[in-house]
């Protein structure tokens, strides 16, 4: 593999790298402009969801990694459980990637500069390959990295073929050149399914169908990483079963560019944040949390289920994740309770989002039906539904700036709280509400805060939060 980097601008050079396995450059210093940089890169995608790329890119990584390849995987769009376990099996750091939610120059810079010393690329994509706006073929196209879909081929033949046809001719400008067959019965199977292929496209490999391909999933999506004590052996497992059905090959090179990102305002210097971190509370983006570090904030972590005490702190962030499955045990710890409680009737700055929203309340009622007795900082309950309650990308206006992201709960609120702002959709409808009490910011909607610094730091230095008015938003596609 014959890979080179060259950066632009005022310390522009070429580096030869070495093949098979490159040699690692340094990043690139705040001195230089703009980068460029070519290394093998695929989008993992499938027809839909349900097919098996999350499983397929977490083991396509762990197989080159224990090939010895440094490889860089990357999620497109909002998603927690996926980079979790993409970034046990990878071995690195897993960042988001979405036009709209982390915007397009952020995503030409985190490739590019993961380009820097990876010896490999993966980005999975989320659903189908054109669900959703913008789609992985949005992302695919925007950065040139070509689509390689993941087919579940279980009951299907000459239809495989269709499906791939399909994918590869839907868009002119995103041409698929090759797929995964995924869940084959046996050999035979599997040619059936390469002599189905339209002329132009052909079959990568052919996954059979194995139990190590597996990992559980609940009502969010996979099981989190933390709670899985076997996934090494898993995803060993699964790099094998890929090895075996001749996966072991790199993607073609694409060549990466991008301008360096701007300069971080030291919002937060001086300002220690604690962050609930553990089963219940786990659903953090890398890039919130480099934010965060980067305006000059202080992080450090705590435990809602075992710890007795907060660490000492400016603010509080209570995540998203799964409060509902832990909800006796967060009652039980009363000293934990009483530490968050002090903490907001201090007036200290407290956000919470979504699984944090519902510890605030004063009852979750799990999906058993029972009711378990949380924080009290709001007034009213949240219960368990038996189905979604809502899903999309959203955004929060307010005068400091436009925080962008998403909102994705089972559950129902009921409190007599009005909100202080609501969050709306890309096409402007109202959508999640957002309320703000003596330093407390509480809400169903999870924030990208790259995507609004000023406003993410107004929020945990414990200022006040003022929305625009609906008529003065300004929407962009």
């Amino acid at each position: 593999m014959d890979v080179f980097v060259e950066r632009t601008g005022t310390n522009s050079q070429r580096v030869p790298q070495g093949s098979p396995q490159p040699m690692h450059t340094p990043k690139v210093s705040d001195t230089v402009d703009s980068m460029k940089a070519t290394v093998p890169a695929a989008m993992i995608t499938a027809p839909g969801s349900g097919q098996g790329k999350s499983m397929v890119t977490a083991a396509l990584a762990r197989l080159h990694r224990n090939a010895g390849r440094n490889v860089r995987v990357f999620k497109h769009g909002p998603d927690y459980l996926d980079p979790m376990v993409l970034e046990v099996a990878s071995g690195q750091p897993v960042y988001q990637l979405h036009p709209w939610m982390t915007g397009e120059e952020e995503c030409r810079w985190r490739l590019t500069e993961a380009a820097q010393d990876a010896d490999l690329i993966l980005v999975e994509g989320s659903m189908g390959l054109f669900d959703g706006d913008p789609s992985s073929a949005d992302l695919a196209k925007l950065m040139g990295i070509p689509a390689l879909p993941v087919i579940d081929a279980r009951g299907m033949a000459q239809t495989f073929g269709a499906v791939a046809l399909g994918l590869a001719t839907f868009d002119p400008e995103l041409p698929v050149y090759q797929v995964i067959a995924n869940r084959i019965g046996s050999p035979r199977h599997g040619d059936m399914l390469r002599e189905s292929l339209p002329e132009g496209v052909s079959l990568l490999g052919a996954i059979p169908r194995n139990d190590a391909m597996n990992i559980p999933d609940r009502h969010l999506g996979l099981v989190q990483a933390g709670e899985l004590d076997d996934l090494d052996q898993r995803l060993d497992a699964a790099a094998q079963v890929l090895a075996e059905a001749g996966l072991d090959g790199l993607p073609q090179e694409v060549t990466l560019t991008a301008e360096a990102p701007r300069p971080t305002p030291r919002l937060l210097e001086g300002i220690r944040i604690a962050i609930a971190k553990d089963a219940a509370f786990s659903f953090l983006y890398r890039g919130n949390l480099d934010l965060l570090s980067a305006m000059g904030a202080e992080l450090t972590y705590f435990s809602p289920l075992t710890d007795s005490d907060l660490p000492e702190a400016d603010a509080l962030w209570l995540p998203g994740g799964y409060p509902e499955l832990h909800g006796a045990t967060l009652a039980a710890n009363t000293p934990m309770l009483e530490a968050v409680r002090r903490h907001h009737a201090s007036g200290k700055p407290m956000l919470a989002e979504c699984g944090g929203l519902m510890a605030c309340t004063e009852t979750l009622v799990d999906k058993n039906g029972d009711s378990h007795a949380m924080l009290g900082l709001m007034p009213g309950r949240v219960e368990m539904a038996g189905k979604l309650q809502a899903l999309g990308l959203q955004s929060l206006f307010a005068e400091q700036s436009e925080l962008r992201g998403h909102t994705y709960h089972h559950s129902r609120l009921e409190t007599g709280w009005v909100p202080t702002a609501r969050t709306r959709k890309i096409a402007g409808t109202e959508a999640e509400p957002v309320f703000c009490h003596n330093g407390l910011v509480a809400s169903y909607f999870h924030g990208y805060f790259p995507s609004a610094p000023e406003l993410v730091a107004a929020i945990f230095r414990g200022e006040a939060i003022t929305p625009i008015p609906s008529s003065k938003e300004t929407h962009h596609a």
